[in-house]
């Protein structure tokens, strides 16, 4: 009985601390030490220029531009004062210029042009988003400066309240240069998101934040790099910087158009159902189109999927890849985790049809190869001359029996020499250089098959040659001999 008696209070303590979630279990202790203060907007005056690169989780799932900054002075709004700043974004071949205001106790854009209204919000929920802790001040609903030293500055709005916290100090090396930070961080699903600060500069230098999932990788919710920082510019850096949009009316091409076309059918294999649409209704040769991909259950056409990979692709007739919108944009392929994706490009396409393919490769995290197989939609659209652009010539494929060897991508270096530094290991190399050549994104000459045994080890060489070839000091053969033998020696398997 005493026994009993004794393992009682154990227990019963086991139990509330595993079904009570209780506040205790969301408080994180934080603080540096450090003296000092930050707040969002700290030390913000006219004639600073700040340039970013960046993205948000809400626009196009986190699809990186560039964002340039330069504080031309106030503008009085009602009987508000704020700051005035004109604003350059490049995004993928676009540029937009415009103007747009900043708080003063809070640097948070309130207005300004409203074709910079997508970007505007991408900032705000990026690179100003720790004004929704840190101001100038207490008062007018500000939240006052936050003491580097503090346990805890608040807590995130999501699933658990989790606190903001300052971290660590850290020296940190970006393209504006090398800083001394603060670290400032939150748990979201068991992750770590992160932003780094410094003392008595306005807003953050880096950030790599994730959203809060229920199970598996996070992706990321926001990302932001200070690229550039320049105090006293006195003259506008953007005098110079000509919009698309305006090099775009000029050659008579329509700028103010819907994606109101709309093409809904099965994948040619029945494994997904697609939804696009599409704007202009009428393409033209040299401008711009784009595009709203969805990717939906084939059991649900209101359940959308998550995580797809795959490319965008203009095909001849036989199906032959002639453009890639993943590798101009020099990744290994596109990716949407929500199932919905917008898609910017130039119709480079000569005037008559066009055949453009959404390229499904399957579903997966990004960065591992899904285990499915791929299926496709086909889309044979119109495109129309432009006024003053010259028609480019057509593609020609050569004869089969001269056909020379497709270009490695330069992508599948970085994988290479990832796997030469030990980043990724033997399986995943051997894993994702199989999925290339099954997809013919590398060609491999006729090799005999070997066979595989528990013995077969990749030799050193061969890692090596992955590394000289991310380096450029040897040729494309060279690295596929080394690939033709994990073939020969069944290390690695490929199917007809």
């Amino acid at each position: 009985m005493k026994t009993i008696f004794f393992l009682l209070p154990v227990i019963t303590a086991l139990l509330l601390g595993s079904l009570l979630p209780s506040s205790f279990a969301q408080f994180q202790a934080g603080g540096v030490d450090k003296e000092g203060s930050w707040y969002a907007g700290e030390g913000l005056k006219q004639g600073d220029f700040f340039s970013y690169t960046m993205c948000h989780v809400d626009y196009k799932e986190c699809t990186q531009f560039d964002l340039d900054m330069w504080i031309k002075g106030d503008r009085q709004v009602g009987t508000e004062t704020k700051w005035l700043a004109e604003v350059v974004v490049y995004d993928g071949k676009k540029i937009i210029k415009g103007e747009m205001e900043l708080g003063k106790i809070a640097p948070e854009p309130t207005g300004g042009s409203t074709e910079l209204g997508i970007y505007r919000g991408a900032f705000k929920s990026s690179v100003a988003w720790l004004s929704a802790f840190a101001t100038a001040d207490a008062s007018a609903g500000g939240k006052g400066p936050k003491e580097f030293s503090s346990q805890s500055w608040g807590k995130i709005g999501n699933i658990g309240g989790e606190q903001v916290i300052p971290t660590a100090i850290e020296t940190i090396t970006v393209p504006a240069g090398t800083w001394e930070t603060v670290q400032v961080g939150w748990k979201t699903g068991g992750y770590v998101s992160k932003v780094w600060i410094v003392d008595d500069f306005p807003f953050p230098i880096k950030a790599h934040t994730l959203t809060h999932v229920s199970e598996g990788i996070p992706p990321p919710e926001y990302e932001f790099t200070l690229l550039e920082y320049r105090e006293n510019v006195q003259q506008s850096p953007f005098d110079k910087v000509i919009e698309s949009a305006d090099e775009f009316i000029a050659k008579g091409c329509d700028t103010n158009f819907e994606k109101e076309v709309s093409i809904k059918k099965p994948t040619n294999n029945f494994d997904y159902q697609m939804h696009v649409f599409y704007g202009p209704e009428d393409p033209v040769q040299g401008c711009e189109m784009q595009w709203l991909i969805k990717f939906i259950s084939k059991f649900d056409d209101t359940e959308f999927l998550n995580q797809v990979q795959f490319d965008f692709l203009v095909v001849d007739d036989n199906m032959t890849p002639l453009r890639s919108i993943a590798q101009e944009e020099g990744r290994q392929f596109l990716y949407s985790p929500s199932g919905q994706y917008i898609l910017d490009m130039i119709v480079k396409e000569n005037p008559d049809s066009a055949n453009y393919v959404v390229w499904i490769y399957g579903l997966a995290p990004e960065g591992i190869v899904p285990s499915t197989a791929s299926d496709y939609l086909e889309m044979t659209i119109p495109i129309f001359p432009g006024e003053d652009s010259p028609t480019l010539p057509p593609i020609v494929q050569p004869p089969s029996d001269t056909q020379p060897t497709k270009k490695i991508p330069t992508w599948i270096k970085n994988n290479a020499g990832w796997w030469a530094e030990g980043a990724i290991d033997d399986d995943s190399f051997v894993q994702g250089i199989q999925f290339l050549i099954q997809e013919g994104i590398i060609e491999i000459p006729p090799t005999t098959q070997g066979t595989s045994s528990d013995s077969n080890k990749i030799p050193t060489w061969i890692k090596n040659n992955a590394g000289w070839w991310a380096e450029g000091a040897i040729d494309d053969d060279s690295f596929v001999q080394g690939i033709q033998f994990l073939i020969k020696e069944g290390i690695m398997s490929i199917s007809s």
